[in-house]
């Protein structure tokens, strides 16, 4: 075993082309694996000059505080694991104070301190609406309570309503109304619905949807299951509105469930190809943060809710002077997005992140 530590030696002593080769594949080995440790793509990459302590605001969301910690904001998940302090990172009020600090090289952002806390002999309850959220939530219910994707098939056959209470055309809350069509005994709760406006790609001209306006609720009234089956016409109570209900509305299941309580932001399954933002809310012209828009692509693109995209500007067509021809700039990164409700061909999505004004047509890409 001497003799060949002492060989060994040897060889690193003399300079030869053996010691030569030993050496450059121990620097080679030494650098590649300290290269790949840098650059490691499950490691989270902070923003420069981000705040030790940070002191939580109401109005935040984890996405803002993401956003001033993280490169990529959408993996806040992985800045709060393995974090015993706080188990559940919506769980997180105004005043807190976060600390960030650091596990095996790994930033962690933790829980320094809760907010001005009053101790009491009496029990205290706080709503769990203080919470700080993922994202501005009730921009979002308020939406999808508005809008809802269907297939322009299933909505010319959904049941629709064929008369009003002692023969009014139009209806309002509390009001009966009476429906024909196909009703499922296994549903009590219809929503009301109009005809919206047809979703088409852009590229293929496939029509990828309808978008059905929201105009209240009914529910379903019956005696008996004898009764139900055999009427042809079926009575209902409208239980809400957000407009008068008139005849010709149909009347479909109301949905359950679509809104992930909380989101899990993560980027895409499968790359995304031709992707774009095709309708905004509220028919602006110009689309900012915040605002909601709707995308050509859905489930049977993979996606998925809490699917982030990033957002991309076609490049500009330029005259090179010295060629004297026109030439296309690369596509120019404007923002960033999260998916928050999906359909078979179509989706909505949050605008998250804006760094100029955006517009209907630009395109959506993997992160």
């Amino acid at each position: 075993m001497e003799s060949s530590f002492q060989t060994i030696s040897t060889v690193f002593k003399r300079p030869s082309a053996l010691s030569a080769v030993l050496l450059a594949w121990c620097l080679l080995v030494w650098g590649g694996a300290l290269h790949a440790e840098q650059g490691r793509p499950d490691t989270v990459q902070l923003n420069t000059d981000v705040p030790m302590t940070y002191v939580v605001k109401r109005g935040d969301t984890l996405w803002d505080i993401s956003d001033m910690y993280l490169k990529e904001p959408w993996r806040w998940p992985e800045l709060w694991d393995n974090n015993t302090q706080i188990d559940n990172p919506h769980l997180i009020y105004p005043g807190d104070v976060l600390a960030l600090r650091w596990e095996n090289g790994r930033p962690r952002l933790g829980l320094a301190s809760r907010g001005d806390v009053k101790l009491s002999p009496n029990l205290r309850s706080e709503s769990l609406n203080s919470t700080i959220p993922p994202i501005p939530r009730d921009q979002i219910d308020a939406f999808l309570r508005n809008n809802r994707v269907v297939e322009p098939v299933v909505f010319d056959q959904a049941a629709y309503i064929i008369a009003g209470d002692a023969g009014r055309l139009i209806s309002s809350l509390g009001d009966r109304i009476y429906g024909r069509g196909p009703i499922d005994a296994t549903d009590r709760t219809f929503g009301v619905l109009r005809k919206g406006e047809f979703i088409v790609d852009p590229i293929t001209q496939e029509v990828l949807g309808l978008k059905a306006e929201d105009i209240g609720t009914t529910s379903l009234l019956a005696s008996s299951d004898t009764e139900f089956s055999d009427a042809d016409v079926k009575e209902f109570e409208i239980t809400r509105v957000t407009e008068e209900v008139r005849i010709g509305d149909r009347l479909l299941p109301t949905e359950e469930g679509i809104l992930a309580a909380y989101f899990q932001p993560h980027p895409p399954a499968s790359e995304i190809k031709d992707g774009y933002m095709i309708a905004v809310d509220g028919g602006v012209t110009q689309i900012g943060a915040m605002d909601i828009v709707t995308l050509n692509k859905g489930s049977r693109e993979t996606l998925t809710v809490g699917d982030v995209l990033a957002i991309y500007q076609t490049g500009e067509v330029v005259l090179d002077p010295i060629l004297n021809e026109s030439v296309v700039l690369p596509d120019v990164r404007a923002g960033m997005l999260m998916v928050f409700a999906v359909y078979e061909k179509a989706s909505f999505a949050l605008v998250l992140k804006a760094s100029r004004p955006l517009a209907v047509g630009d395109k959506v890409k993997n992160p």
